[in-house]
């Protein structure tokens, strides 16, 4: 069971998910740390593994950087529930093997706090808090396969390429 942690708000950039101070490191764990602190200084204090942030439309938007990626999967979040992401960032969170969830019905919904179940098969976000059942497109096959390989790199050398 997941911890829904929603910023009702739109244009999250990577430098609040990440502040540029902090890019002198890929590290994930080290990146971590300072997750989300220019939006919310408590959100690493609060997040527990497999927590979810709900955001608005394009969410990651601005520098093109995996480091906001990093910091987000460094912090053991399960996933990003957004209307939008901007489409670097997107990218970005595939290739480096972490999974996005487009639902503007789940952003309308879900309440921070809420306890959430997410079938990624399926396409279903459980609101265990409201008993709301919230449907969403899964990723195509390709992106699947990425994310399971653990991103962009692993997958191009598992295939050999």
């Amino acid at each position: 069971m997941a911890k829904a942690h929603v910023y009702k708000r739109d244009h999250i950039n990577t430098d609040e998910i990440i502040p540029a101070r902090y890019l002198n490191t890929d590290n994930e764990a080290e990146l971590a740390k300072y997750c989300m602190e220019d939006l919310d200084k408590d959100f690493v204090k609060k997040a527990k593994p497999g927590d979810v942030i709900v955001a608005g439309d394009d969410f990651g938007c601005g520098s093109s950087r995996e480091h906001a990626v990093w910091a987000i999967r460094g912090a053991k979040v399960g996933t990003v529930i957004a209307r939008s992401f901007a489409r670097i960032f997107y990218r970005n969170a595939i290739d480096c093997g972490f999974y996005l969830i487009e639902s503007a019905e789940a952003v309308d919904k879900i309440k921070d706090g809420d306890e959430v179940e997410i079938d990624y098969d399926a396409g279903v976000i459980r609101d265990k808090t409201t008993k709301a059942k919230i449907k969403f497109m899964p990723l195509p096959d390709f992106a699947l396969e990425i994310i399971h390989d653990g991103g962009l790199l692993n997958h191009i050398m598992k295939a050999g390429i």
